[in-house]
C-alpha cells in the first residue's frame, strides 16, 4: 500500500502491490544530490553488487549489507583482507558473490586514493559531471530516461582507469541517478517539481 495518493516515478510503485522500501527510497533518497563521501561509497558499492540483480534485492538486504561491511566506511573496508572476503562469502544475509565483494574492497582503496587526489571523492565527481543536476524535460516520457550517457560513458571509463571494478557505464548512471549527479523523475511524479521530502 503506497503511504499517499501522490504520483510517483512508475519503477517506484510496480504494476501490482507497492514494495514499501521501493517506495521510500523514491520519496526520499533516489535523485537528491549527496555529497557525503562514505553515503557516495555505499551507494556505489550497492549498485555494483546490484548488477544483474532486482534493486528490491539490494534494498532488502541493505542493512545487512551496511552491518557486513561495517557501515561502508571506505577507510574501514580498504583495510579488509582475505579473512573478511571469507567472512563475507559466509554470510548468507548478503549478495554472495566473490567477485563483486572483491572488486568493492579494491574499489575502497581507488575510492579513497581518488578522494585523496580531489580533496573528497565528491570534489572528484564535482570535476567530471556539470553541476546542478541535469534534468528531464517536462514533455519526458518514461522510454525518454536513458540507461548511460555520454558523461556516464566518461565517469566510467575514468573509473576504471583509477582502478575501480563492476563500475561500467550502465552502473555508473544508475549510481549517477541515486545520488542526484542527474534528476531523472519524471514529469508526472510529484518529485519532479523539486520537492526532496515525503510529506508525512
Amino acid at each position: 500500500m503506497l503511504p499517499d495518493d501522490r504520483p510517483r516515478c512508475w519503477w517506484s510503485t510496480g504494476t501490482a502491490a507497492a514494495d514499501p522500501l521501493m517506495v521510500e527510497y523514491h520519496d526520499r533518497e533516489w535523485g537528491i544530490p549527496v555529497d557525503d563521501d562514505a553515503e557516495l561509497f555505499e551507494r556505489l558499492a550497492l549498485e555494483s553488487f546490484q548488477a544483474g540483480l532486482s534493486w528490491t534485492t539490494i534494498l532488502r538486504k541493505r542493512e545487512a549489507f551496511r552491518s557486513a561491511f561495517r557501515g561502508f566506511r571506505p577507510e574501514v573496508v580498504a583495510a579488509f583482507g582475505g579473512d573478511d572476503v571469507e567472512r563475507l562469502m559466509n554470510d548468507a544475509s548478503i549478495v554472495r558473490n566473490r567477485a563483486k565483494i572483491e572488486a568493492t574492497i579494491g574499489n575502497a582503496v581507488a575510492f579513497r586514493e581518488t578522494g585523496a587526489a580531489f580533496g573528497s571523492f565528491d570534489g572528484y565527481l564535482a570535476s567530471m559531471i556539470p553541476r546542478p543536476p541535469r534534468r528531464l524535460p517536462p514533455t519526458a516520457a518514461g522510454r525518454d530516461v536513458p540507461a548511460t550517457t555520454p558523461d556516464s560513458d566518461a565517469l566510467s571509463a575514468d573509473l576504471r582507469a583509477r582502478g575501480f571494478r563492476f563500475v561500467g557505464s550502465t552502473i555508473v548512471y544508475a549510481f549517477m541517478q541515486s545520488v542526484g549527479l542527474v534528476d531523472d523523475h519524471l514529469p508526472g511524479c510529484w518529485r519532479y517539481a523539486g520537492e526532496t521530502v515525503a510529506a508525512g
